[in-house]
């Protein structure tokens, strides 16, 4: 029982923590910018001027814009990995002005860094964006091919985000595929690891998909309600595009239901969201939307000025979907008014815009409206053939409920013409749907009828107390006693919780106590090592020996080397990370004074992998020179012909790999020494303890492996060290 109240304890404690758990802002225009402008090294300018670019595409879009060539340009002379975030922002702005013909054609330029990156981020967001393109072109084998790779990186990498990301975009292609059940799953489920990456942004997207899923499957109620938590998350992650989008999406749903006044509010504050960002397109989007309003309120003139003027704002982008958007409303407006010619000729207009984007949703509307047309005019047969398209359409690629609509305007057909048979059959096809219209109704009357139900209940209920009011009395003592027992097992409940939790305090306090006490020892045992007092002595006999020489010139660069040698060790061998820059830089003047020490009697080299140097990776200080020293003073190195020592820094399965290689005597050599096998053992037992520290508090698998570097001779030594990969700015 103690157990489970320490466990119920720790899950509260842990959801406060989450629940309270404050998110980092996204900073502001000027640090970003002054960050950029400041930097002298190219290849860090340029990440962070991608920084401010991304900074730009949630609060500024026409700066986001106006920097993105400048963004292309700048990584032509830097890594892959760099090119492949400038090509990613640039089809970025696309999709934010609505070009989706360059933005599909800008991720098929992606394909080649799939085999070019070694990073399983970039491998999983080339994925989801080649799975965008195929799912767009209702390729949609291709685009399962591609999420489904993502998906097995995504976990493989254990990132929330991506699972999350990979499993929304599969919700989609199930959607695209009539595939209720499957899209609002995976909906779901994308949900989940989204909320647990932390990402409010991210869950906005997850929960805006459900949404989508809903609207495109008829349930428009289901569908606002979860916009409006979408909304809500995008506001507490400031990301104004989709602020704005959302407020949008919801109007447009609360147009559908026929709530103008509601739906006006909405497109309004997407105005004005999109108008803090400078997005004129979002602007020009929600004017569209006003002028819907306008037309349903009958003000003709005003939604048709209105929608002109959108045209016009749109016509210097390339969005398709919006402008076909603006001539459908404006053949709508015509249509109203019964001017039948200018209708046909907006509809005509809108089908071309609508046909360059494949929106087979918004041609099979056009094909309905263009019918209805038709059959104003009495054209009986251009109507019927602009009808059963629509159907032939929305069969195959929407959602079925939109066909009822097209059965009725048949229905109206056939009855016009006479033909009253196929007239029956159509009405009784669009019966179905107007049933389910009566369902709601019924359960609406339902519930009210249930609500009165309640009502009688409760006053036949106080006619009944009237009667037996000293029943009454007794049932009441007896509920104070069981009232009165219930709160003492609650405080009681309540007393065993607070004693497991302050527990389970104690015991975290005095775990963080151990553990800065045992990273404090391992300092000081560090810091010793490093300060070797033979290494010192010998330092100061090769410079005395130089100085009795009057050899100047060595003399001095020893000096200097020396010097800077215990300067840095000093500076950097209490703190947990140091950039990987100085871990080098530190190598390098160790390695350079022993080999003055030694004249020149072994060679060594220093490799990093450049990208590791661009992210800014950090690692625990000189960690790597333990083993350096035994490969010199206890592996013998300047004894033998052509002595080497390499070590090397690469990136390997999201761990910093550092490796060691000698040809010294190794270790088998070295065993006959005692003082060298103590020395080699402390060596590996203080660099373990320090993987083993790091390991348990960053949540990693550290390890440290040596083996011999010539298995044959059993000479020479390779030692493999496997730490957490971290950067500057944060876990990557």
């Amino acid at each position: 029982m103690f157990r489970f109240f320490l466990s119920f304890s720790l899950l509260l404690v842990c959801f406060v923590g989450i629940s309270n758990r404050a998110f980092a802002g996204n900073g502001d225009e000027a640090s970003y910018r002054k960050a950029y402008l400041t930097e002298k090294d190219n290849t860090k300018k340029f990440w962070r001027q991608v920084a401010l670019g991304k900074f730009y595409q949630l609060n500024n879009v026409q700066k986001a814009d106006s920097i993105r060539y400048a963004i292309i340009d700048a990584s032509r002379t830097e890594s892959d990995s760099a090119k492949l975030q400038a090509l990613i922002f640039d089809l970025r702005i696309e999709a934010l002005q609505g070009n989706k013909t360059a933005y599909y054609a800008k991720i098929l330029q992606l394909q080649p860094y799939l085999s070019r990156t070694d990073s399983k981020l970039n491998q999983v967001n080339i994925f989801h964006l080649l799975a965008e393109y195929h799912i767009a072109y209702r390729e949609f084998e291709q685009a399962d091919i591609y999420l489904t790779e993502a998906l097995r990186f995504s976990k493989r990498v254990r990132s929330y985000a991506l699972i999350a990301e990979t499993n929304r975009l599969f919700a989609k292609l199930n959607m695209e595929q009539n595939k209720r059940a499957a899209s609002l799953d995976y909906a779901e489920t994308s949900i989940q690891y989204a909320r647990r990456s932390t990402d409010k942004s991210l869950m906005a997207k997850c929960m805006n998909m459900q949404s989508a899923i809903y609207s495109f499957f008829g349930q428009v109620e289901l569908s606002v309600s979860k916009n409006f938590i979408a909304l809500q998350l995008a506001k507490e992650a400031n990301d104004f595009p989709q602020v704005a989008q959302y407020q949008r999406e919801i109007g447009e749903s609360q147009y559908q239901i026929f709530n103008y006044d509601n739906a006006n509010t909405f497109f309004l504050q997407s105005r004005e969201t999109a108008i803090k960002i400078q997005d004129t397109r979002l602007v020009g989007l929600a004017d569209t939307d006003i002028g819907l309003v306008k037309l349903a309120k009958k003000e003709y003139a005003e939604a048709i000025a209105e929608l002109k003027g959108v045209v016009r704002t749109l016509q210097s982008f390339n969005d398709q979907d919006g402008l076909g958007l603006a001539h459908k409303y404006l053949g709508n407006a015509f249509n109203e008014q019964k001017k039948y010619d200018e209708a046909l000729r907006y509809y005509n207009m809108a089908l071309v815009y609508f046909e360059s984007a494949s929106n087979r949703s918004e041609i099979a509307s056009v094909y309905h409206l263009v019918g209805t047309v038709f059959a104003e005019q009495g054209k009986y047969k251009n109507a019927l053939n602009y009808l059963n398209r629509s159907i032939d359409i929305r069969s195959q690629y929407g959602y079925i409920g939109g066909i009822y609509p097209s059965y009725k305007e048949i229905a109206d057909v056939y009855k016009k013409t006479g033909n009253m048979k196929l007239a029956y059959q159509y009405l009784d096809m669009y019966s179905d749907y107007s049933d389910s219209a009566r369902i709601v109704e019924v359960s609406a009357k339902i519930a009210e009828l249930s609500e009165l139900y309640r009502s009688e209940q409760r006053e036949r209920l106080i006619a009944i107390q009237a009667d037996s009011i000293e029943l009454q009395r007794k049932q009441k003592e007896n509920t104070e006693l069981r009232n009165i027992f219930q709160m003492y097992i609650i405080i009681g409940f309540l007393v065993v919780l607070a004693l497991a939790a302050f527990i389970l305090y104690n015991r975290w306090k005095q775990r963080n106590i151990r553990q800065l006490q045992r990273e404090a020892e391992m300092n000081q045992t560090l810091l010793r090592s490093q300060m070797n007092p033979h290494f010192v002595f010998n330092a100061m006999s090769v410079i005395q020996s130089y100085i009795y020489e009057n050899d100047t010139k060595n003399s001095t660069k020893f000096l200097i080397n020396f010097s800077k040698l215990m300067r840095l060790i000093l500076e950097n061998s209490s703190k947990e990370f140091i950039p990987l820059a100085t871990e080098i830089d530190i190598l390098n003047k160790y390695l350079e004074t022993q080999k003055l020490r030694f004249g020149d009697r072994f060679e060594y080299e220093v490799s990093v992998n450049e990208q590791l140097l661009e992210q800014e990776v950090i690692i625990p200080p000189m960690i790597t020179q333990p083993f350096i020293e035994n490969a010199i003073e206890h592996g013998q190195l300047h004894t033998i012909e052509g002595g080497f020592i390499h070590v090397r820094f690469t990136k390997d399965e999201e761990m910093l790999h550092v490796m060691i290689e000698d040809n010294g005597i190794g270790r088998k050599g070295s065993r006959n020494n005692k003082k060298s096998a103590e020395h080699k053992s402390m060596a590996m037992k203080i660099t373990q303890d320090r993987i083993n520290n790091l390991s348990y508090k960053y949540k990693i698998l550290g390890r440290m492996e040596m083996e011999d570097y010539d298995k044959v001779e059993e000479t020479g030594t390779l030692v493999n060290i496997y730490l957490p990969f971290r950067t500057e700015g944060g876990n990557s």
